[in-house]
């Protein structure tokens, strides 16, 4: 099975293979490498202050700029077997 394919299962299993919700850090390293992997570095600007949740995506976003799209697959896909461990 191909990085890609195990990546796309490891983004099903978060929406479907988890009983208990994240954290809140949790879900937002979540997006910061769900978005590094498919769109690469961050290329919108920070959310202004009133947007706090865009703008905790954002700046989770952020810090994995220079990561490569592989690299924050596989963290990604990583990361999801231990919340399905820790939530499922």
């Amino acid at each position: 099975m191909s990085l890609e394919q195990k990546f796309q299962q490891a983004a099903e299993k978060v929406k479907s293979g988890l009983s208990k919700r994240p954290s809140d850090n949790e879900l937002l390293d979540l997006y910061g490498l769900f978005k590094q992997a498919t769109v690469g570095d961050v290329n919108t600007a920070k959310p202004g202050a009133l947007d706090l949740k865009g703008k905790y995506k954002w700046e989770s976003w952020e810090k994995r700029k220079g990561m490569t799209k592989e690299e924050a697959m596989e963290k990604y896909i990583s990361m999801v077997e231990e919340l399905v461990a820790k939530y499922a």
